[in-house]
């Protein structure tokens, strides 16, 4: 085993769990045992609890501009530790280590966002009668909790924890068993940055502890990013409790590509988006439609997915059980009559037998019905369907239960818009195959992609972490009375 047994972290120290049971840290690039998580039990949950509500008397009250101060020396430590964060993210994650560079990037953009909350959150005041003034403020919530995915293991954290603690709450975060090893660094440098303890909280396990923390008295809010079926579980269970939560699902994001899309650009961008972190995110391209005769992207496409390489500059599936499930999907595909231009399938790396690995995969003349077409598949997998117009592909798009992302390549500004104005997704790229918006624009998608008001990061993410207190001032006696008073 590479690294010492994980442990949780609560009032600013790492600590055994109560229980005994763990399971093993694998890493995905070569099968290597790199440590192991322990299965937390509800006492553990409880103590994390007690010393975050404990902390949150004084931290909810220092003024945020002198909260915030804690998150100027984070993102430097940040940037101090970049080499270390992204080796750490790829070793037990399995992405290319200039994806888990461009991970750590994002926490650091994350972070300046929360540096600038003081200027953002500082709400409104107005004389709305003679001599009555009302006025607004951005109160904490309290005690709340970030249950995260494996496929991000620190930018996805990043989403949550500094707007959620910069905004006054104190936090309980539940990583994913999978990959629990960034979490850890990640609560060593938010100690070193001077965040008090108590302040932030991780507690380990699996999906007993996420129903533990749906079901906790003392949490007031849930925030949750994993697969549809379990956030809807989540979602139900969390407000069940009379708790706020958000939780986000899957994804399966269409790119629509129309005749006069750029060839180049085009295929350069899909490949990027169904390729990236080895296809094991919410945003990367599921599904293409092309409208017309598209067959010269296509051939691009192609080309450009055989320079993508297993173990180069493709990184490894999260373990073995996914990779089977996704070359599962290809075989069941292959058997229904698509066309496979390039397979994936039987992927492996010299000296790296044991890791995980699908190589990029691109399946045509694929109906919107088959599995690969409407099924998250989470794998460098892009499933092409073909239309005859921009309205044929926007009712197979529109159909989709999913709304995370859609793009659009074209040349036509008018054609654009006409597709931003009626794809069912609340991100959408013209020429972009990736369209996260850029802090301060809030990430969050539309219909069975997201359960719950607000989005996760950005402006948005106030009203999440945030209750709203209106105060009506009124001191001079010779207003006197009026209808509004």
């Amino acid at each position: 085993m590479k690294y010492s047994h994980v442990q949780n972290f609560i009032n600013g120290q790492f600590v055994d769990t109560a229980s005994s049971e763990s399971l093993p840290v694998i890493s995905p690039l070569d099968g290597m045992l790199l440590s192991a998580v322990p299965l937390s039990v509800q006492s553990d949950l409880d103590d994390a609890v007690a010393v975050a509500k404990k902390a949150f008397a004084a931290w909810s009250k220092t003024p945020i501009k002198e909260r915030v101060q804690v998150f100027f020396k984070y993102k430097f430590l940040l940037e101090k530790h970049l080499d270390e964060l992204a080796k750490l993210c790829s070793e037990e994650n399995g992405k290319t280590y200039s994806e888990s560079v461009a991970e750590i990037e994002k926490c650091i953009e994350l972070t300046e966002f929360a540096t600038s909350l003081p200027q953002l959150v500082t709400g409104e005041v107005l004389e709305v009668s003679r001599g009555v003034e009302c006025r607004t403020e951005h109160v904490a919530l309290g005690v709340v909790a970030s249950i995260v995915p494996f496929n991000f293991p620190a930018m996805v954290p990043n989403w949550t924890i500094p707007n959620a603690i910069a905004l006054g709450n104190c936090m309980i975060l539940k990583p994913s068993e999978k990959v629990p090893l960034s979490c850890g660094l990640t609560a060593q440098l938010l100690k070193e940055a001077g965040l008090p303890d108590g302040v932030f909280n991780i507690v380990h396990g699996n999906d007993k502890m996420v129903n533990a923390i749906c079901d906790h008295p003392g949490i007031e809010a849930v925030s949750f990013v994993g697969s549809i079926k379990v956030a809807k579980l989540v979602y139900q269970r969390a407000t069940i409790h009379l708790k706020r939560c958000l939780a986000l699902g899957g994804a399966k994001n269409h790119l629509l590509v129309l005749p006069d899309a750029i060839a180049s650009m085009t295929a350069q961008n899909v490949v990027a988006s169904m390729s990236g972190c080895a296809g094991q995110r919410c945003m990367g391209a599921g599904a293409m439609i092309g409208v017309g005769n598209i067959d010269h992207v296509i051939d691009k496409i192609c080309e450009e997915a055989r320079k993508v390489m297993p173990g180069k500059n493709l990184g490894a599936v999260i373990n073995k059980a996914s990779k089977e499930r996704i070359e599962k999907y290809i075989t069941e595909a292959e058997t229904q009559g698509v066309k496979i231009l390039v397979d994936g399938r039987n992927a492996s790396v010299d000296g790296k037998e044991n890791g995980s690995y699908v190589g990029p995969t691109v399946i045509d003349f694929v109906t919107p019905q088959m599995s690969v077409a409407t099924e998250e598949i989470f794998g460098p997998v892009i499933s092409i369907m073909r239309t005859n117009t921009v309205d044929e592909a926007l009712t197979i798009e529109n159909a989709s239960p999913y709304g995370n992302a859609a793009s659009v390549f074209t040349q036509n500004g008018a054609m654009a818009r006409y597709i931003i104005d009626r794809a069912s997704a609340g991100m959408i790229g013209v020429n972009v195959g990736v369209p996260v918006p850029r802090e301060p624009f809030s990430f969050g998608g539309w219909n069975e992609s997201k359960f719950g008001v607000g989005d996760i990061t950005g402006k948005s993410s106030f009203q999440f972490w945030t209750k709203l207190r209106k105060s009506t001032v009124k001191w001079n006696a010779e207003a006197g009375l009026n209808w509004m008073s």
